[in-house]
């Protein structure tokens, strides 16, 4: 009967008052939607940038070993973005 009234029920834990620890507001949701949208833009600049680094290196390389120093370096840099990006996104979900 308690049910049928929308009183305060586990499938109605609005009409309860309080907030379950699980629970977020609107505001910050959208919060933390934005911090993951910025932080993905971020790791993909950062992406783009150590592709273009290794590009221009590569180009200027003056025999095979500097290209393929380029070819780690740009490697490393597009993994270390990844991994701040993947970072943070932990630190977001605690």
């Amino acid at each position: 009967m308690e049910r049928e009234r929308g009183g305060s029920s586990p499938e109605n834990p609005a009409s309860s008052g309080s907030k379950r620890e699980g629970d977020m507001s609107g505001m910050d949701r959208m919060k933390k939607g934005w911090i993951y949208f910025t932080t993905s833009l971020e790791e993909g600049f950062q992406t783009f940038k150590a592709s273009l680094i290794g590009q221009v290196k590569k180009m200027s390389a003056k025999d095979e070993k500097e290209a393929s120093e380029a070819d780690l370096q740009t490697a490393k840099m597009q993994v270390e973005a990844a991994d701040a990006a993947e970072e943070t996104k932990k630190r977001l979900d605690m």
